[in-house]
């Protein structure tokens, strides 16, 4: 199929402006417009960029992921339909480990307890043993693609001790131990901190369920930056409630937005964030060299970088 005209869905808007992204890529060799894939106005495009799916887009040659994930795209369909799939992975290494960052020194250096207390104006140092430095802690890194290079890179400039978890034990620069996901109950059990960084697949639903969460320190702290689902939530609530672990910082859930009846809105050790880890000012730019760089490779009948279908 041919490439004439370049769609940027509306759905994009959920990280940036939609006309960012066309400005972004004006200098394509075809021209691209903002569409609205829920209406299934394409706009005669023959490929998009898209945060969500629309069953429109089985009409397209091509689908482009803004995010790294692809669970949320119906792989079979979209085969049947012979619609090709890419992704953004390779873009979020920095945003995600600055955060995961973030979360480390806000638990150790107690800033979500100040932040707390200065809604009600309240001066509450903590208690003389209550803050701590991390160098020299540990954290496990559950998935050492891009997103937990990029939280081993920070952590290690922390002064942080690093053990990883991965399919295959490959050594890691920066990591002292690499374990598979078989020995995952031993990798986190000595950590302070445990990051779940993996996609989702079948393998990693509720890969951190109670038997990993019973294994964990009962100072520890888990951070989920991968997908909700990674993580079984209610084994997660029962854990911090019961104290078998300190707390949690979140980006993703089971279910987003986070319920207001979710008990974990009200819990001190825990730290709420609306699924934006990866959010940067200039992530609409990340993605269109992805894009720009595909446009010239289907156009030339090549392999497209980041292909998942």
């Amino acid at each position: 199929m041919r490439l004439d005209t370049l769609g940027v869905d509306e759905s994009v808007s959920i990280l940036f402006p939609p006309e960012v992204l066309t400005a972004e890529l004006a200098d394509l060799p075809v021209p691209t417009t903002v569409v609205d894939g829920s209406n299934g106005d394409l706009d005669g495009c023959q490929a998009a960029v898209t945060f969500s799916y629309h069953e429109a887009f089985d009409d397209l040659a091509w689908i482009h992921s803004i995010q790294s994930g692809v669970d949320q795209f119906p792989h079979d369909r979209m085969r049947a339909a012979d619609v090709a799939l890419t992704n953004s992975t390779g873009i979020h290494g920095d945003a995600i480990g600055e955060t995961v960052a973030g979360y480390v020194l806000a638990f150790a250096r107690r800033l979500h307890e100040h932040v707390r207390d200065q809604q009600d104006a309240t001066w509450a140092p903590p208690a003389w043993d209550g803050a701590w430095t991390v160098r020299g802690e540990r954290a496990c890194v559950v998935g050492l693609g891009t997103l937990g290079r990029g939280v081993v890179d920070r952590l290690t400039g922390l002064g942080v001790n690093l053990t990883g978890v991965r399919r295959t034990p490959t050594p890691e620069p920066g990591v002292e131990t690499v374990y598979t996901p078989s020995k995952l109950r031993q990798a986190v059990s000595d950590a302070r901190f445990v990051v779940a960084t993996v996609p989702l697949t079948d393998d990693t639903r509720g890969l951190i369920d109670a038997d990993v969460l019973s294994e964990m320190r009962d100072d520890a702290y888990l951070i989920n930056v991968a997908r909700g689902a990674v993580v079984d939530q209610s084994a997660l609530v029962d854990a911090i409630a019961d104290g078998e672990i300190a707390g949690a910082a979140l980006d993703v859930f089971e279910t987003e937005p986070l319920p207001e009846s979710s008990p974990l809105w009200g819990m001190d050790e825990v730290i709420v964030s609306p699924h934006c880890a990866g959010f940067t000012h200039r992530y609409h730019e990340h993605v269109g060299s992805i894009v720009a760089e595909n446009v010239d490779r289907f156009r030339a009948d090549d392999d497209l970088v980041n292909r998942v279908l």
